[in-house]
């Protein structure tokens, strides 16, 4: 099994949708080198959306490493190979909220009070965000804790998916079990909650520090 928290962690671009297609067929035929690739592929995107939810670098690694283990275990019972990232996400979630149970977290977040720590433990996980300064990673986490305070469970997930996993609605609806329509409806009320702040809106959409 390949050993994902001892790697580095960078930004990475997805395959494309025929190329994971292909590579969970051959990993679900026995191909360990083939699910080592969904594992390239993927590790980023996984480990980011754990760390949005734990805001622990050291958590968000181990975690990231179990739910691929998770994945590797239970591949032969994914049935629609084109649905891969959606049932990686799901496997991703319920992974979260075990470990938030356990921990008795009243949320599936930390308190964003220590947020400068927060943010200077993640700029060291991505390449991308080492060259950004301090301060305004800083402030950008603060805003979004503040904000996303003002929103229901299901409206916070809903929103995290959308924006900062960049997950689309439908994929959406597969991770949480919900339809198209729910999500919809969750999604909008959270963004009537956030439409005094177009500028952090308008940051998410284009990828957050």
């Amino acid at each position: 099994m390949p050993q994902t928290a001892q790697k580095q962690h960078y930004a990475r671009a997805p395959g494309t949708g025929s190329q994971v297609t292909s590579l969970v067929k051959e990993a679900k035929a026995g191909s360990r080198t083939a699910f080592e690739q969904l594992v390239d592929l993927f590790q980023e995107d996984i480990f980011r959306m754990v760390f949005y939810r734990t805001r622990s670098t050291m958590d968000a690694e181990d975690l990231a490493q179990d739910i691929f283990m998770q994945a590797f275990k239970n591949l032969s019972g994914l049935k629609a190979v084109d649905r891969f990232r959606s049932w990686l996400y799901s496997i991703a979630l319920n992974r979260v909220r075990d470990f938030n149970r356990k921990k008795r977290f009243r949320s599936l977040f930390y308190s964003f009070n220590d947020s400068h720590e927060v943010a200077q433990s993640y700029a060291k996980t991505n390449d991308h965000h080492e060259a950004l300064d301090n301060l305004m990673i800083q402030d950008f986490w603060k805003q979004i804790g503040l904000l996303l305070d003002k929103l229901s469970r299901m409206e916070r997930e809903v929103f995290l998916l959308r924006f900062m996993d960049h997950l689309s609605i439908k994929e959406i609806s597969r991770v949480l079990g919900k339809s198209e329509s729910t999500v919809k409806t969750h999604l909008y009320r959270a963004l009537q909650k956030f439409k005094r702040e177009y500028s952090i809106l308008q940051l998410l959409q284009e990828g957050t520090p």
